[in-house]
């Protein structure tokens, strides 16, 4: 029986991994009705899909100060419980820059300290959801629903503010609602707003990791599905030969090449000088006979001129092909990934031998193409940020599921970074990519099939809840 869908899309990252994936042409053959419910400023309707906008998604004033507060709190717990004070490195720098900012970091600080206990953090939690169901967007989105009638609420990203509404509304007019884990670093980040009836993980590891911090969520409610986001890299349709991808970024076929894979500025400050380090490795093994020249793919959202000087002076040997995203506003998550990028995120990873960079997913990526990634281990000698050392990166929680520490190579030294590229471009490294299959193996469950499941457990989940 035909039934509609509502996928609730609070930001672009859930076009990335349920529009441009295959997870739209699932639904036509399982004959479903597929609605994106959008909260962005994005015209997804142009596009070709089945869009429903949402109405003036706006949060209440204070659930800010309430999501931080509990944010505090989760990871003060997690840090109480693990005896890990890594998880203080989840926390942003405060601002006071203007009267509003410098009143919800009182108020939060207040309320992190009069709420500091589990049952501190379910009255934290209940506030949340009290706050959002006094709005008018909450009204709004219970007149949507009860107009509409979808069979299932599902929302493509647990962290925005502006999704607890919507989930909240279905929750009241018993429609079943669930939850997909977007990242693969963001559960010990305690990013978790939304609570939903079901949460859709992409693997063994991120359904355990999920347990872990919420252990009040029935593991029955918790599934494996895979994600969407790394489909690409096995669907022929993407791919292009190495002859037609180079012609159409005016690459060389007789030159090897590499990809510096960047990252946004408060992960990695010192990039530029990282990409600097790059191309001078690749400058002095040029200058022993070998041909390379480096792709440089900034991170998406950074859209700064911070490279500009290491590009101009190495134009010989940078070539800048930027991610194909839309900017519709000056926040991270106003800019959209389009389905062009996609085909050219799997095009990269294809036609170069590998890719440098700081701690990034990319590592995923390219092993699908099984070719290697090194991350950059080392803190430049020119620093843009005089508190930011490497030290603090590979520390992260996330970083702990690598089963061992041979699944990329580790640039400990911008010493190191020519030898790796010959490495690299030698193919001198199967050692390295069996372990970076088995990273792989942890982190992703079902990677060419994870939109299919996806629809198989939405639909088993709009037949148990009736």
């Amino acid at each position: 029986m035909k039934e509609k869908y509502f996928v609730l899309l609070p930001d672009g990252i859930g076009l990335r991994n349920f529009a441009y994936s295959s997870f739209n042409d699932v639904a036509k053959e399982l004959g479903h009705e597929l609605v994106f419910w959008n909260l962005t400023p994005f015209d997804i309707k142009s596009m070709g899909y089945n869009e429903l906008k949402a109405p003036h998604p706006k949060h209440h004033k204070l659930t800010e100060v309430y999501k931080n507060t509990r944010k505090n709190i989760e990871l003060r717990l997690n840090i109480k419980r693990t005896e890990d004070p890594v998880y203080n490195s989840y926390k942003f720098p405060k601002k006071y820059n203007t009267f509003n900012n410098a009143v919800k970091n009182i108020l939060t600080a207040l309320y992190s300290k009069m709420y500091s206990s589990q049952s501190g953090l379910k009255r934290v939690r209940k506030k949340i959801i009290d706050l959002e169901k006094s709005t008018a967007y909450y009204q709004e989105c219970l007149e949507v629903l009860e107009k509409e009638t979808p069979s299932v609420v599902f929302c493509t990203n647990q962290r925005p503010s502006t999704a607890i509404a919507p989930i909240e509304a279905a929750k009241s007019l018993n429609i079943p609602t669930a939850c997909f884990i977007f990242s693969w670093d963001n559960l010990p980040k305690a990013t978790i707003v939304v609570e939903a009836d079901y949460y859709l993980v992409w693997s063994k590891h991120m359904k355990n990791e999920l347990l872990f911090y919420y252990p009040g969520i029935n593991e029955k409610r918790v599934i494996i599905t895979g994600t969407p986001q790394f489909e690409g890299h096995f669907n022929d349709d993407y791919k292009k030969t190495k002859e037609e991808f180079f012609k159409e970024y005016n690459l060389s076929l007789d030159k090897n090449y590499i990809c510096f894979s960047g990252d946004d500025v408060t992960t990695s400050p010192n990039d530029p000088y990282y990409l600097q380090d790059t191309a001078q490795a690749v400058k002095d093994l040029n200058n022993k006979g070998y041909n390379i020249a480096i792709i440089f793919r900034r991170c998406p959202v950074d859209f700064s001129d911070r490279y500009n000087s290491v590009i101009e002076a190495y134009k010989d040997i940078i070539i800048p092909i930027s991610p194909k995203w839309q900017q519709a506003g000056s926040m991270w998550n106003a800019i959209m990934p389009t389905k062009a990028d996609t085909e050219l995120l799997v095009n990269t990873a294809k036609h170069t031998d590998l890719v440098i960079n700081v701690g990034s997913s990319m590592v995923f990526d390219y092993v699908c193409h099984e070719n290697p990634c090194a991350f950059i281990n080392y803190d430049s000698e020119e620093r843009n940020h005089a508190t930011w050392n490497i030290e603090h990166i590979y520390k992260y929680v996330h970083f702990q599921s690598m089963p061992d520490k041979k699944a990329v190579y580790w640039l400990n030294a911008k010493d190191g970074i020519a030898d790796v590229i010959e490495n690299a471009i030698s193919k001198n490294n199967k050692e390295t990519l069996k372990h970076a299959k088995n990273w792989f193996d942890v982190i992703i469950n079902h990677p060419k099939t994870a939109s299919k499941n996806v629809w198989e457990e939405l639909e088993r989940i709009a037949k148990k809840e009736k």
